[in-house]
């Protein structure tokens, strides 16, 4: 049996009474690092067998927990923050566990994608969410090119090395939309900074920014 756990994105507090018993219950936990979800566990008095399971060896060590699944083992898998397999390691293992006929279940928790579209105050109704932006300046260009003009809000992790850059294309040709970027959710310098793309740009122009980043751009054609 494998348990999809989502783990908090930020507050420790944020974590579920079934995660919790699903860690309990596990006889291995595939962690994206294992040294992040040993914080966790130790937190929650938890002492398990980790396995290490990251994008580097994902398909190695999907092999690996297949065999254990299909032993009678139950796994847990987790990632450092969120829901595995969104922007992190667990589609393969997913994939697999529905290719064998084994059986999964995901378990309901934090989402840095919906608390900060609910937070950003922009139309919520309907979304787009496509995960990190590119890194290559083309492509995050021709994506932010796009965002603009969907008739939603569109949603993207970002690096909070490259933000300003991309809030600097964004503003190029449309100064005027709407964005929130949500900063450090659930931790104690959490942020949303909402406001035009050109004033939001100004006001990470000159104040740096840090943490975990939430780029949302609202469409020219909300419903």
């Amino acid at each position: 049996m494998l348990t999809v756990i989502p783990t908090p994105i930020g507050n420790l507090e944020d974590i579920t009474l079934r995660s919790v018993r699903a860690f309990l219950e596990a006889d291995y936990i595939a962690a994206e690092d294992t040294r992040h979800t040993s914080i966790l566990l130790q937190y929650l008095g938890v002492s398990k067998t980790l396995i290490s399971f990251h994008r580097h060896n994902e398909a190695s060590r999907t092999a690996q927990l297949i065999t254990h699944i299909k032993a009678g083992y139950r796994v847990a898998l987790s990632c450092d923050a969120g829901m595995p397999a969104i922007s992190d390691p667990g589609y393969r293992l997913i994939c697999a566990c529905i290719q064998e006929s084994l059986p999964f279940t995901v378990l309901p928790g934090p989402s840095a994608v919906l608390t900060a579209l609910v937070g950003s105050g922009l139309p919520c109704h309907e979304f787009y969410f496509a995960g990190f932006l590119p890194v290559k300046l083309g492509k995050r260009a021709a994506e932010l090119r796009q965002a603009a003009i969907r008739p939603w809000t569109s949603i993207y992790f970002e690096s909070p090395y490259r933000l300003v850059k991309s809030l600097a294309i964004l503003t190029e040709t449309h100064p005027s939309i709407s964005v929130c970027v949500a900063r450090e959710i659930s931790k104690k310098f959490e942020e949303y900074k909402r406001g035009t793309a050109s004033e939001v740009l100004a006001y990470f122009t000159i104040h740096p920014p840090r943490g975990e980043i939430v780029l949302l751009i609202c469409g020219t054609l909300p419903k």
